[in-house]
C-alpha cells in the first residue's frame, strides 16, 4: 500500500493480490519438495527486503476450514509456536480490522512485531486474507521488540473440492535491520515450508477443537458477532519504515539449537 493515507483495500487490490499469487514470472524457485513450493524475489541487492511466496497443496483440508483457521485468533495461540503475543485492536468494517502480532525470530536475532490493517474477501469459492502495516498511537514500538513493516502480506486459498485446497502465502516485509544471509536462506529453505506444513496440520485438528471452543463463534463469517470496538480510519497512519529503528544484525552467527522439524 503506497498511498499517503490509510485505505481499506478495494476489489481491485484483492484482484491484484490474487494475480500476483498466481504469477510465477520474475520469481526464483528456492524450495520444491512434496506438497510445498517456495519462491523468492530480491527487490534490491544487499537489502533485507525481499518477497517470498509459498504454495502448498492440502489434500485433507477444505478451503472453508483453512479460512477459519487463518482467522481464528484463539486457535492460533494454540498451534502457532512462533507467536509471542497476538490480539485484535478493533474493527474498521465488516471485512477489515486492526491487530497486533509479535513473533520469535531465529536466535540470536531480536524478536519482531507488527501492527497491521487486515482485510478479507471470499472470491467465488476462493478466499483472500491480506494485510499491511499501520501506526496506532496507543501501540508504539516496544523496547524489547523490533517493529517490522508488512508492505503487503497475505494468503490466497483456492478451493479444490470438498476436502482439498491450495494455500498460497505471499509476503513483502521489511524486518528493519540488516539480516545475515543465513536468515534469509533459512526463511525460504526451512522456516517457510515448516510454517506451511504446521498450518495444514492445525487445519486437520481444527474441526474437533472448534466443537469444544465456542463452535458457533466465527465473526469473520458473521460480523454481527464481533465485540471489537470500531476504530475510525483517522486514528491510523501508514507505518513508514524510515521512521523506525534500523538495527544491524548482519554479523550475528546462527545459534545452533534443536529445530522443530514438524
Amino acid at each position: 500500500m503506497s498511498g499517503q493515507t490509510v485505505t481499506i483495500p478495494d476489489d481491485q487490490a484483492f484482484a491484484s493480490f490474487k494475480a500476483e499469487c498466481l504469477c510465477e514470472e520474475g520469481w526464483s524457485t528456492t524450495y520444491n519438495k512434496g506438497i510445498v513450493t517456495v519462491w523468492t524475489q530480491v527487490l534490491e541487492e544487499g537489502k533485507s527486503i525481499h518477497k517470498i511466496k509459498c504454495r502448498m497443496v492440502c489434500k485433507d483440508v477444505s478451503a472453508e476450514t483453512m479460512y477459519d483457521v487463518l482467522h481464528d485468533i484463539e486457535y492460533r495461540r494454540k498451534w502457532d509456536t512462533n507467536v509471542v503475543e497476538t490480539f485484535d485492536i478493533g474493527k474498521l468494517t465488516v471485512n477489515a480490522d486492526v491487530g497486533y502480532y509479535s513473533w520469535k525470530c531465529p536466535k540470536p536475532l531480536r524478536n519482531r512485531d507488527v501492527i497491521t490493517l487486515r482485510s478479507w474477501l471470499p472470491i467465488g469459492r476462493d478466499y483472500i486474507i491480506m494485510n499491511y502495516s499501520v501506526k496506532h498511537a496507543k501501540y508504539p514500538p516496544k523496547k524489547d521488540m523490533v517493529r517490522a513493516v508488512s508492505i503487503q502480506t497475505g494468503y490466497m486459498i483456492q478451493n479444490q473440492g470438498p476436502n482439498s485446497c491450495i494455500l498460497t502465502y505471499m509476503a513483502q516485509v521489511d524486518p528493519r535491520g540488516s539480516l545475515p544471509k543465513w536468515v534469509v536462506n533459512k526463511s525460504s529453505h526451512f522456516l517457510a515450508p515448516c510454517a506451511m506444513k504446521k498450518i495444514c496440520k492445525a487445519c486437520v485438528k481444527y474441526p474437533e477443537w472448534k466443537q469444544r471452543h465456542n463452535p458457533g463463534f466465527k465473526p469473520w463469517l458473521y460480523p454481527e458477532q464481533t465485540t471489537l470496538p470500531i476504530i475510525p480510519l483517522s486514528e491510523l497512519s501508514i507505518q513508514r519504515a524510515e521512521s523506525l529503528e534500523n538495527i544491524d544484525e548482519s554479523s550475528l552467527a546462527e545459534a545452533h539449537e534443536r529445530e522443530d522439524s514438524d
